[in-house]
C-alpha cells in the first residue's frame, strides 16, 4: 500500500491517533498469545476452544510408537508393488503362482478394498482383514500369515 493511502495520513493531529486518552494503547495488555487461559481469558477459552483446558483419558507410561505402527494396504493396490514384467506373465500364463511379500514393501496389514484380476496370488503379512482373505482365496490365492 502506498504511504500516502495508510490511516496514519488520517490520524495526524488527533493526539491519541485513535487509541483513546484514558486506556491507552499498550503493548501486550493482555498477555502475548494464549496467555491467561486459566485466569483472566477463561470465558473465552471455555467458549471458543472447549477441551482446551484439563487432563483426558488415562495416563500410558513409556508408550512406544513402534508397537502401533501397522501400515497398510488395500487390495486394489496390492497389483502395483508387482514388476511390470511379472505381472504381464502371470496374466498370460495362469499356472504359474505368484508369490508376494507385502512386508518387504513396508506394509503390514491387507485390507479388503478393491478387486484382484484373476490371477493366483500368495500373499505375505502379518496381519489380513477377513474380506482380504475372502477376495484373495476366491481368485485361487493363499494368505500366509508371516511374522
Amino acid at each position: 500500500m502506498t504511504h500516502r493511502k495508510r490511516n496514519t495520513r488520517k490520524h495526524r493531529g488527533q493526539v491519541s491517533h485513535g487509541h483513546g486518552r484514558v486506556g491507552k494503547h499498550r503493548k501486550h495488555p493482555g498477555g502475548r498469545g494464549m496467555a491467561g487461559p486459566e485466569h483472566h481469558h477463561r470465558t473465552l477459552v471455555f467458549k471458543y476452544h472447549p477441551g482446551h483446558i484439563g487432563k483426558h483419558g488415562m495416563r500410558h507410561f513409556h508408550y512406544m510408537k513402534n508397537h502401533e505402527h501397522c501400515p497398510t494396504i488395500n487390495l486394489s493396490n496390492l497389483w502395483s508393488l508387482i514388476p511390470e514384467a511379472d505381472r504381464e506373465k502371470a496374466l498370460q500364463d495362469k499356472s504359474k503362482t505368484l508369490v508376494l511379500d507385502v512386508v518387504k514393501s513396508g506394509y503390514f496389514k491387507v485390507l479388503g478394498k478393491g478387486k484382484l484380476p484373476d490371477v493366483p496370488l500368495v500373499v505375505k503379512a502379518k496381519l489380513f482383514t477377513s474380506l482380504a482373505e475372502k477376495r484373495i482365496k476366491a481368485v485361487g490365492g493363499a494368505c500366509v500369515l508371516r511374522g
